[in-house]
């Protein structure tokens, strides 16, 4: 068995690399400083969470509870796969933290042969069914995976600019998912953890909760997330113990109720629901 790796201690980074703004405004979906608004502010974010709901057309949506687990599970194999890839033999493409998250996504609704085993340097694939409502990139948008178009979905949408292959760290909380809660004791595999870093150039960070992991036998439960760039060096994929990330020397990184940075727990719109 693999060994874990001592350098899980170290600090994560924002979503160096990728194209977050730097704009000091409250995320829809996430409390405001100093905890959830009451009265008319809690109406406010019921609306805001309402509209992030129907962003991702139902079409999309992994209405099988057998696709939902097929979904899921590819997608934390394939992010923790990254791990313990050697740098030089990891997906090319996973350059930050989002990118990480957008390349699982992408993969975990592929055809799952030899041919793209090998491709992706794999030694070993777990035996989980793919999904079956639809195979990338021949889902009902193409290769278009991702919402980056603000508002509710609507059929013009299809023959827009609406949805694309690219999205970063806050485009995918906006718009690509919702929100669950702030403690992250209630996440299941599958979900992510956002962060917003003010004082980073580029505030917006995510992690994978992997729950138990793929390659480890000890019962966890992991997290992996990429650093995105480190000064002049590429970066690094890490995957701490919840537990580690609890008890982070720096209290911005904790995810727990009291850190104003952590935004909370998300899942991917696609494992809603149909409205």
């Amino acid at each position: 068995m693999i060994e874990s790796r001592a350098r899980d201690e170290a600090e994560p980074r924002g979503t160096v690399g990728s194209r977050s703004r730097r704009v000091h405004r409250r995320v829809p979906g996430a409390p405001a400083p100093g905890g959830w608004p009451s009265g008319a502010g809690h109406s406010q974010h019921l609306g805001d969470e309402r509209l992030r709901r129907g962003r991702t057309p139902d079409f999309l949506r992994l209405n099988d509870p057998a696709d939902r687990h097929a979904f899921t599970g590819w997608f934390t194999f394939l992010a923790e796969s990254q791990y313990y890839l050697a740098p030089a033999e990891r997906a090319r493409e996973v350059d930050d933290c989002a990118a990480l998250v957008r390349f699982a996504f992408r993969e975990a609704l592929r055809e799952h042969d030899g041919a793209w085993a090998a491709g992706l340097k794999l030694a070993y694939v777990p035996a989980l069914p793919a999904v079956r409502k639809y195979l990338y990139p021949f889902s009902p948008l193409g290769a278009r995976l991702f919402r980056v178009a603000p508002g509710r979905f609507t059929e013009a949408d299809l023959a827009t600019s609406a949805f694309a292959e690219f999205a970063d760290a806050e485009t995918l909380l906006e718009r690509n998912c919702h929100f669950l809660g702030r403690d992250v004791r209630h996440a299941a595999p599958g979900d992510l953890l956002f962060y917003r870093q003010l004082e980073q150039d580029l505030p917006f960070h995510v992690m994978i909760y992997l729950g138990g992991s793929h390659f480890d036998t000890r019962p966890g439960p992991w997290v992996i997330y990429h650093t995105g760039p480190l000064g002049e060096a590429p970066g690094e994929v890490r995957r701490p113990a919840l537990g580690e990330l609890l008890r982070h020397p720096l209290p911005r990184w904790r995810p727990v109720e009291g850190n104003r940075n952590f935004l909370g727990v998300y899942r991917w719109n696609i494992l809603r629901d149909a409205e």
